[in-house]
């Protein structure tokens, strides 16, 4: 760029505020989406195989809590009442690590029912409560 003195003809200079409108559109754009990406990271846990027959120790540590439709619970087949619900399943899980049940409720029964029952497993500190469906019973 030439300049000549003592003449006034047309001055050329660059206007920069379009130029920092559009950086800060990116800088706010780039701002926004980087929280957005996923942080930590991806593991495959090992998935057991599905045509394996679980084992007899798997079988043993497994607590069921079945309800029917009189509203009789039992816990692996043993019959229990709501009122000692509660002590039995503390008593089945004093000394384990894995605070896990199942609830298994007949499709008649209202769901306040199972519902009483997942309050008391939850009271007594059970960790992981699962629900048995017919179709995850069926295995599939």
């Amino acid at each position: 760029m030439s300049m000549a003195v003592g003449e006034k003809g047309p001055m050329v200079e660059m206007n920069v505020t379009p130029l920092i409108d559009v950086l800060l559109v990116l800088i706010i754009t780039f701002m926004v989406i980087t929280p957005l990406t996923p942080k930590g990271l991806n593991a495959l846990v090992p998935q057991p195989d599905p045509n394996a027959k679980p084992s007899q120790d798997v079988l043993n540590r497994t607590v069921v809590i079945t309800i029917d439709r009189g509203r009789n619970i039992k816990i692996n087949q043993d019959p229990v009442a709501i009122t000692d619900l509660g002590t039995r399943l503390d008593d089945i899980f004093k000394n384990r690590n894995e605070r896990i049940v199942f609830v298994k409720g007949d499709d008649a029964l209202e769901f306040n029912t199972v519902a009483q029952v997942i309050d008391i497993a939850k009271g007594v500190g059970i960790d992981k409560i699962g629900l048995v469906t017919e179709s995850l019973q069926e295995g599939q």
